[in-house]
């Protein structure tokens, strides 16, 4: 990647169209309906969406429904590590090349990080980018003790970062020892994130369900992925032997198969584990979400997708025509 694709300060020919809301919200339809009506690519800010062959469990756009060209899918094999860090100069120079074809790039997804990582003027540390013996030591640590272990070692040495990470989020917990390590904070860190200032020109539209709506539609879509097959996906995905990647605790929908695949429950519970989980992700996802005053947000109940696409282009044409300043 030059320089010029991935400095903070360069200027789009085009705001990013951002797409947030909750799992199972509809933001993967929205972003396609206005690639389409508005000539555009879509770049996906989804945390497992980058991991090859975790297709069905994460909701993964199958390619004959990619009706304009999609970003940010399959860039890594499940248990290679990604981050953040690696999606912020990824993403924009996905906007670049997108804008360099006199085109509109929609960042769509539910991976909160990694949408204000894109857009926000967020520098990370080298040590979020590049392989660190303190990482490698902790992944070991959780790998033999486990993620509750690991989790009351950081509350330890770090209460105030332990109190805002969930301990089943090994990736997190890790990070924090590496800042500590670092001569830092992860409490720290999330507090300023909160002030941190836009450094891409964008227009945030977010999408927002009744909660027990948003619940009814993560059931049926986890019972959705069992139809398509997602018991073949996990098991396919062990026999090539990436065990590790999709037993991590957020492939939420991977771990849980993997446990009925090891005997160990049955389908049907494996599948209610997969929904509560996800209910429980969708929860912090609009926590998250609501936070960002920046967002306008749509509410899609009872709505066609042509007159929530109406609504979405009322609110993103006025800014592309009169272009929006960094």
């Amino acid at each position: 990647m030059s320089s010029a694709e991935t400095t903070i300060g360069s200027k789009l020919a085009h705001p990013v169209i951002c797409v947030v809301g909750a799992t199972a919200s509809g933001k993967t339809d929205l972003a396609v309906d206005l690639g389409l009506a508005l000539g555009g690519q879509v770049v996906s800010a989804d945390s497992m969406q980058v991991y090859r062959g975790m297709d069905i469990g994460t909701g993964k756009l199958p390619q004959d429904q990619r009706l304009v060209p999609h970003h940010g899918f399959d860039l890594v094999d499940p248990g290679e590590p990604y981050s953040a860090a690696l999606f912020q100069p990824y993403a924009r120079t996905c906007f670049k090349r997108i804008c360099d074809e006199n085109q509109v790039p929609i960042l769509c997804g539910g991976t909160g990080f990694y949408v204000r990582a894109a857009i926000d003027a967020y520098e990370f540390p080298p040590g979020e980018q590049v392989e660190n013996p303190v990482r490698e030591r902790w992944t070991s640590f959780a790998q033999e003790q486990g993620a509750h272990a690991l989790w009351v070692e950081l509350e330890k040495v770090d209460p105030r970062s332990a109190a805002v990470i969930h301990e089943n989020n090994v990736k997190r917990v890790i990070r924090a020892f590496e800042m500590l390590s670092e001569g830092s904070c992860y409490a720290d860190q999330l507090e300023a994130l909160q002030t941190i200032p836009q450094a891409l020109p964008a227009v945030f539209i977010g999408l927002e369900w009744d909660r027990d709506v948003l619940y009814d539609r993560i059931n049926r879509r986890v019972d959705h992925m069992i139809e398509l097959g997602l018991v073949e996906e996990v098991q396919g995905l062990l026999d090539q032997g990436l065990r590790e990647g999709i037993t991590a605790p957020q492939a939420i929908g991977y771990k849980e198969i993997v446990s009925y695949l090891d005997g160990n429950c049955t389908l049907d519970e494996a599948v209610e584990q997969i929904k509560m989980a996800t209910r429980r992700y969708a929860k912090r996802q609009g926590t998250w979400f609501r936070k960002d005053m920046r967002i306008t947000w749509l509410y899609p109940q009872g709505k066609s997708s042509q007159e929530l696409l109406q609504e979405a282009l009322e609110i993103i044409q006025p800014k592309l025509a009169s272009g929006i300043p960094v």
